[in-house]
């Protein structure tokens, strides 16, 4: 199995750089394509509303990831409070938008890390953590310097920015990102980010560059690589056959995607006419031929 990443990262010296990288991003903030550029060690709050300690909803073997993440151990799954992009219909918007979550005190996340690893979890799986990145960073320092050797899954909604990312290069072993819309204009309906597309766009690629197409271990669990998530949208609202067309031509014909048909209408979804329904079998069926036509991997 290969060594995480952040664990030679760390033995040349070079964690200590990139946790000044991220905090001098953070310093008049500009950690995601939001570009606040408020003084959050102040505590100041921008559109993300996260300040400047660290917060955590809450952590778990959890047993719902895509099986290459979950396995038989589950995968470590640590929730972030807070999240810049706050969809019109996220199912988690008490932790994203209303702020479900606890700050933490320094080792804290560490001491989460290192409890999931003890627990046989066969990866550490950080969501929407972008915001946080200068905090996690520490942690990650800290919970190295004591034992903890998994993978490191970064699951994001894909609003990333890149000079966020990379930083991240050397760090991260599994990207999971979603690729949640093609046109700006559903963009900015759903999430108030006209820009969406071109950013998800940049951050997969990037992602790619950093590590691959998924490489799982002899048991199927994955070790690097990315993995992509398409939530289908009702009346094709996320444009599912630009996306799969986009990863297979532009990023790689081997790239997984999870083709994901959960969607169902929460938190202020329903303001949206067209966000008032669940997709139907067919719109989801749809979907997943068109990624297999892509040449796509589905994982099935």
């Amino acid at each position: 199995m290969p060594q995480a990443r952040y664990i030679e990262t760390r033995r040349q010296g070079r964690l200590k750089q990139k946790i000044k990288q991220a905090y001098d991003l953070m310093e008049s903030c500009c950690l995601c394509p939001r570009e606040c550029q408020v003084d959050r060690a102040r505590d100041q709050t921008g559109v993300c509303r996260a300040s400047n300690v660290l917060e955590i909803s809450s952590y778990c073997p959890h047993f719902g990831e895509e099986p290459p993440l979950s396995g038989t151990q589950g995968s470590g799954t640590i929730f972030f409070t807070h999240c810049s992009l706050r969809c019109l219909f996220c199912q988690n918007h008490d932790i994203s938008i209303q702020g479900q979550g606890q700050r933490a005190q320094t080792g804290q996340l560490a001491s989460v890390m290192l409890a999931l690893q003890k627990a046989g979890c066969h990866n550490i799986n950080l969501v929407t953590p972008g915001h946080f990145l200068p905090f996690i960073l520490e942690e990650l320092d800290i919970a190295a310097r004591n034992g903890l050797t998994l993978p490191l899954i970064y699951n994001s909604s894909g609003y990333e920015r890149l000079e966020a990312l990379k930083i991240l290069d050397g760090i991260v072993d599994i990207y999971l990102p979603d690729f949640k819309f093609w046109d700006p204009d559903i963009a900015q309906k759903i999430c108030n980010a006209r820009d969406y597309p071109s950013v998800a766009r940049q951050a997969v690629t990037e992602m790619f560059h950093q590590v691959g197409n998924l490489k799982t271990d002899s048991k199927g669990i994955a070790v690097y690589g990315l993995l992509v998530r398409h939530l289908v949208l009702p009346e094709n609202l996320a444009g599912t056959r630009e996306v799969v067309e986009f990863l297979s031509r532009n990023v790689s014909p081997n790239c997984r995607i999870n083709v994901m048909s959960q969607y169902r209408p929460m938190y202020r979804a329903r303001t949206l006419p067209e966000l008032s329904r669940q997709v139907s079998a067919l719109e989801y069926k749809d979907a997943l031929n068109l990624a297999k036509r892509s040449g796509l991997s589905t994982g099935d």
